[in-house]
């Protein structure tokens, strides 16, 4: 594809944003990294395609969009499933380097398992750069595709080819059964022995209200004893807070980078992914692991990337 290939967007999905791997170095001006859910799985699409690792592509989540293509090229899809078809009727699958060609259109249904997939296209799309980063940023309207979700009539830019297809790739294999494996967070022993056991030992279902900044849970109260204020604390995505009602919130991508609930628990980073897969109704449940555990499972997380 040309320096100046486009993707048209002739329907939205539900919330269809371009994302890259995050804008590193401004959280002390309140900005989060954001970027991918799930940056490995992006990463994976990327290679697929022949880019480099910090390329922007899709992330899609729920419902997908339709995509037309006026001048073909290799796309490449990961993350959760989702209901797939193409306008000239050939198959599309999954972790493999797909050639789109002219004027062909992807259709991008519902998700038929999780929540988000992701998508790659040879030479990556490009849009300005904002904090050193093309990745869209809803809380405050920048990034990506003038801070937005994708909407019908948009055209999207695509880069230059760089490297060869990597044509297919083994996804990780992960056990969504597990509960998620978390450590002790700062203010776990604030809690009351009743609240830390409805924490490990009631499921709790993902509210409705979730979104990137923070995935709501609703369940049996977690109760805290008796303190003064907090004073805010950093937080990082993954820690878990307990507001006053007691309902445990998980600090999404979006989320802010400092906040005065206490903090229970941090998932461990391996877990992050399926933290990005999680859609309302779905069940949660805790575990906790030790700090090497957790260390040691990151490392095989990062295993071929």
């Amino acid at each position: 594809m040309s320096a100046d290939g486009v993707i048209d967007v002739l329907q939205a999905g539900r919330c269809d944003l371009v994302m890259d791997g995050g804008r590193y170095g401004f959280t002390h001006l309140g900005v989060p990294v954001g970027g991918a859910a799930d940056a490995q799985a992006l990463r994976r699409a990327n290679r697929l395609v022949g880019n480099a690792d910090t390329a922007a592509g899709l992330e899609i989540v729920l419902n997908g969009p339709v995509l037309s293509f006026p001048q073909g090229g290799w796309i490449a899809l990961t993350g959760a499933r989702f209901g797939l078809s193409r306008s000239s009727g050939d198959g599309v699958e999954w972790d493999k380097a797909l050639l789109m060609a002219r004027n062909e259109q992807l259709i991008v249904g519902a998700a038929r398992s999780g929540c988000r997939c992701w998508l790659a296209v040879r030479g990556g799309l490009v849009v300005p750069d904002v904090m050193a980063s093309r990745s869209t940023f809803l809380p405050a309207s920048f990034g990506g595709m003038q801070g937005r979700p994708l909407r019908a009539g948009d055209r999207l830019t695509v880069g230059a080819q760089s490297g060869a297809p990597m044509l297919c790739a083994q996804p990780p294999v992960r056990d969504e059964s597990l509960p998620f494996r978390v450590i002790p967070g700062p203010q776990a022993a604030d809690f009351t022995d009743t609240g830390l056991a409805a924490f490990f030992s009631v499921p709790y279902r993902v509210d409705a209200a979730s979104d990137r900044r923070g995935v709501r849970l609703s369940g049996a109260p977690v109760a805290a004893m008796a303190r003064g204020s907090l004073p805010s604390q950093a937080v990082l995505p993954g820690a878990i807070q307990i507001p006053p009602d007691g309902q445990p919130i998980i600090l999404g991508w979006d989320g802010p980078v400092s906040g005065g609930y206490p903090v229970i628990a941090g998932l461990i980073s391996a877990d992050l992914p399926r933290l990005a897969q999680l859609k309302p109704g779905d069940t949660v449940r805790f575990a906790t692991v030790t700090l090497d555990v957790a260390r040691g499972l990151a490392r095989e997380a990062m295993d071929g990337y």
